[in-house]
């Protein structure tokens, strides 16, 4: 069940909140595949299952785009915000991929608020999202990201 934030104030409280993990998503060689598509990368580690198996992975991994860009709809899931006139996000401080995502893996996102800071109109937060795979020894995606949401 997702935290839920109505307007800048419960926003500002949620610094330093855990806002916990969310369900597993799968990752499919479909969803790899239409990445590819989406952004003209269709390296063989990613779609060519084949091929991959004699690769350094042993089967096709998931793009670190692909599991960054997870992010933001998993985001959703720990957090609901409403009482803001918009949201958006600002960017990302840093990004790191320790361990691939085997296709067929299994991932979920878990979120902590850093800081929520007053800017112009509205509140910026900080926010530590790790991308965990199902089993993995370490995580597929650590990022540090900043939205802004204002009143």
């Amino acid at each position: 069940m997702p935290i839920t934030a109505h307007g800048i104030d419960e926003l500002k409280a949620l610094a330093g909140t855990d806002l916990g993990r969310t369900e597993w998503l799968e990752i499919s060689q479909d969803r790899v595949n239409a990445f590819a598509d989406a952004t003209d990368d269709h390296q063989w580690i990613h779609t060519d299952p084949e091929r991959a198996k004699d690769g350094p992975f042993g089967s096709p991994i998931a793009h670190g785009y692909l599991t960054l860009s997870l992010i933001i709809p998993l985001f959703g899931r720990l957090l609901r915000i409403s009482g803001v006139s918009m949201s958006v996000n600002y960017g990302l401080e840093k990004v790191r991929f320790p361990s691939p995502v085997p296709v067929g893996a299994r991932i979920r996102l878990a979120g902590v608020v850093d800081t929520v800071e007053q800017v112009a109109g509205g509140v910026q937060m900080h926010l530590t999202f790790t991308v965990e795979t199902d089993g993995g020894a370490k995580p597929a995606c650590v990022a540090q990201a900043i939205y802004r949401h204002y009143a």
